[in-house]
């Protein structure tokens, strides 16, 4: 049995579609009652991995670090005390390593490694639909402080599809990292030009006071500011991806980037 963790989130649920699309039989896990097993991982108690022979492990990295690893080293320790034969894990892809997120990522990975299970990384670039949610205009103007430094964006449904081409035969893949960052790298700038609406980026303490006036939780602002100033220092364009690999036609990040900033695909 193949099961999907964090099956209501956005990239979880978007695997699950193309894998039935597919004919790939997966079964989902999350807090949601309409997944087949009802799991959360602040509730060791709840993390049923009996009969699983293949466990796609969502990353559950929407909080402060020490929070998700608390959740990947308990489902981990589930996973393996339970007898999952083999664990393909969502990760961060090395391009992405001066994010403030970035960490927990890292050490899952070292935990999965030395787990004694059968494993597969796979480290997923920003999403192309995040980039273009946060370049959205505001008053006329793209004015996120994103700078000038390409970004590997990559389409979520590409991900997803890279994923169901690991789980279609996870032996093939054993102990094998995939880098899945875009192909083609572009900057926010890029997308003004496209959108034909100036490119005037606030100053980051600006950005900062805007953020501290939004109902975010504690750990949101941090992580996008770390967004911003990793784009501004140029350290979001990879140097390889492994993408096209898995997926021989990836879809155009950029211009998915573009409709979500625009306003013409939903982000979600």
């Amino acid at each position: 049995m193949i099961l999907v963790t964090g099956a209501s989130g956005q990239l979880a649920s978007t695997l699950v579609t193309a894998a039935g699309a597919a004919g790939l039989a997966v079964s989902t896990a999350s807090r949601s009652p309409d997944a087949d097993r009802q799991m959360d991982f602040d509730r060791p108690d709840t993390l049923d991995f009996t009969g699983v022979t293949t466990l796609f492990l969502t990353s559950a990295g929407y909080a402060e670090d020490d929070v998700v690893i608390r959740r990947h080293g308990a489902a981990v320790t589930a996973a393996r005390d339970q007898g999952v034969g083999h664990v393909v894990y969502s990760s961060l892809s090395r391009a992405s390593d001066h994010l403030g997120f970035a960490l927990a990522h890292r050490w899952t990975e070292r935990v999965i490694e030395g787990s004694g299970m059968a494993w597969n990384i796979l480290r997923n670039g920003l999403y192309a639909e995040l980039i273009g949610s946060l370049a959205a205009p505001r008053d006329g103007r793209i004015g996120a402080p994103f700078g000038h430094g390409r970004i590997s964006a990559v389409a979520r449904a590409d991900l997803a599809d890279a994923a169901l081409a690991v789980l279609r035969s996870p032996a093939a893949h054993v102990g094998r990292y995939y880098e899945l960052s875009g192909a083609s790298a572009f900057s926010v700038s890029d997308i003004a030009r496209s959108l034909d609406v100036p490119y005037e980026p606030v100053s980051f303490n600006s950005e900062r006071d805007r953020l501290s006036r939004l109902p975010l939780l504690a750990f949101q602002a941090p992580m996008l500011m770390s967004i911003y100033g990793a784009a501004a220092a140029g350290f979001l364009e990879a140097d390889r991806t492994d993408l096209e690999g898995l997926v021989p036609r990836p879809r155009d990040a950029f211009a998915i980037a573009c409709a979500v900033a625009q306003g013409k695909v939903q982000a979600v």
